[in-house]
């Protein structure tokens, strides 16, 4: 996706994820059906599309569809999806995909600790993906039976399920949909893209600090307080030693760098001379 669509992509997101704290498995799950009715019907895909309508005439179309079908919060998704601009039929059903599975993300980031280990949501839904493409890799078998067109969803998302007894909620709605409507892809392919999408989330809050020596356990201390402090959550970190910082402390969390290091400041101050 890229372009226009990506914009568009990148707009829902920004207006979904204040949604994200307070979100709901039963959301992800009506997003998901309002997707399976786009896909089924190649005259609705092009009358979101159409760029001779208006983003209010689509966002329109979508509340007449669903409207009191859905949840008030699903309708206001999908019909703020629909009316922003789209380059393909194909991408706004990808965008809504994509907004359903963060969703579903979402859910499970917001879980407390699971284990006595520590282990996060996040980090269970993930495993939980990772053992279902796993469980199908090793088995001809179950691959045939998860492609059989003639099978019914019920029955493949029940193969699903037995591939990964005790896998979260989180993790067997994300099964579930790509077993059951994989969008012409394999359901492992689909899978491996949700797992994408929650490595990534979980990425926002792991953050890496490279310094240029091993520090003390109150340094450490003084580290994991003050980030937290600045990230309004427990961050999880992970410390690198960097002699080429020469003496400062460089911080990425997911795509932000904070780097206070003297190389730094040293190449600024060259670009300033540059002019």
């Amino acid at each position: 996706m890229a372009g226009v669509s990506s914009e568009s992509l990148t707009k829902a997101l920004t207006e979904l994820e204040a949604k994200l704290p307070f979100a709901s498995l039963q959301l992800a799950k009506e997003l998901f059906g309002i997707l399976g009715a786009i896909d089924s019907s190649a005259g609705l895909r092009r009358a979101l599309t159409d760029p001779s309508r208006s983003g209010d005439e689509k966002s329109a179309l979508i509340r007449k569809l669903f409207g009191g079908k859905v949840s008030a919060e699903a309708a206001d998704t999908a019909a703020g999806l629909a009316s922003s601009r789209w380059a393909s039929a194909r991408d706004i059903g990808d965008a809504l995909e994509t907004l359903a599975a963060t969703v579903v993300i979402a859910v499970a980031e917001n879980k407390s600790a699971v284990s006595a280990s520590g282990i996060t949501g996040l980090e269970e839904l993930e495993n939980d993906l990772f053992s279902f493409n796993q469980a199908v890799a090793s088995s001809h078998e179950v691959q045939r039976a998860l492609s059989e067109p003639q099978a019914s969803a019920a029955a493949k998302i029940a193969l699903a399920e037995r591939l990964v007894p005790g896998a979260s909620e989180e993790a067997k709605v994300l099964i579930g949909q790509a077993v059951s409507q994989p969008r012409g892809l394999k359901s492992t392919k689909l899978v491996g893209r949700f797992a994408e999408l929650a490595a990534k989330r979980q990425r926002r809050w792991i953050a890496t600090v490279s310094v240029t020596r091993p520090i003390t356990e109150t340094q450490a201390s003084r580290l994991q307080a003050g980030l937290n402090s600045v990230y309004g959550r427990d961050l999880k970190i992970n410390t690198t030693v960097d002699p080429t910082l020469i003496g400062g402390i460089r911080v990425q969390v997911g795509d932000e760098v904070l780097d206070a290091s003297v190389i730094t400041r040293l190449m600024e101050l060259r670009r300033q001379l540059a002019g």
